[in-house]
């Protein structure tokens, strides 16, 4: 079974011959698109369907896709509000201590002396570093992803080894 990784959200159509712009979730599309073969769409009646891509460009604004068979605006229209997918195979291997946010979401969170603090629920970006959203039952704790905080991250075993400063 393929594992897919989310890369965006289609917004709105774009040209007259059937392009969407996607919200793109990606930081460096270009390491990604030019691999690529094919995206999956997920929305209003379709589950994960595949596209062949004919073009991409990334712009200041979004990225732009053409994908084969979407030819009319009409077309195009009704693939707004789908979600795009990617096989997480086609991902490029990141360096050592870095991690994509698919592999750490569900991953639980445990202090230095092994107490479980829950589940890595979400992840968001602020200005300098990400942050980790821990839940467990109806608590929730902000981890940021910074080196004093996230002392080792053990993808075997789906465990995050926090050391908690003041405060968190």
């Amino acid at each position: 079974m393929t594992e897919f990784f989310e890369i965006g959200e289609i917004v709105k159509v774009h040209g007259c011959r059937g392009g969407v712009k996607v919200r793109s979730y990606l930081t460096d599309p270009e390491s990604l698109l030019p691999r690529l073969e094919a995206v999956y769409l997920d929305g209003p009646g379709r589950e994960k369907e595949r596209f062949p891509m004919r073009r991409h460009r990334w712009g200041k604004t979004g990225l732009f896709l053409e994908l084969a068979g979407v030819d009319t605006l009409s077309a195009a229209g009704a693939l707004v509000g789908c979600r795009v997918f990617v096989p997480v195979d086609k991902l490029a291997p990141l360096p050592e201590g870095e991690y994509y946010w698919h592999e750490l979401i569900g991953m639980e969170a445990r202090t230095e002396e092994g107490t479980l603090l829950g589940r890595i629920a979400e992840i968001f970006p602020t200005g300098g570093h990400d942050v980790y959203v821990c839940r467990t039952g109806s608590e929730e704790r902000l981890l940021p992803a910074i080196e004093e905080v996230i002392r080792n991250v053990d993808r075997t075993n789906r465990i995050i080894t926090v050391r908690l400063l003041a405060g968190l």
